[in-house]
């Protein structure tokens, strides 16, 4: 929701951008124990390793805008 000097909520976007990480890092790591048990050895190491690059990616991308943010702020017009 955009406040009244037009900037988003930074609360909201924090919010938001946590959820999306958190739900990146979830489907990383499923995807990594998938492929490692098909292989026949889960790395765990790596697989935290990954998981946590892809949340941090995901804030990442974040900067740039999220789109049920920007929904948010036109709902509001």
């Amino acid at each position: 929701m955009l406040n009244f000097d037009g900037f988003i909520d930074s609360k909201k976007w924090a919010k938001a951008a946590a959820v999306r990480a958190v739900k990146t890092v979830a489907q990383t790591a499923i995807a990594m124990i998938g492929t490692s048990a098909v292989l026949g050895e889960v790395n765990w190491t790596m697989i935290v390793s990954v998981a946590v690059l892809a949340g941090g990616l995901s804030l990442l991308t974040s900067v740039t805008g999220l789109p049920e943010i920007k929904a948010e702020a036109e709902e509001g017009w």
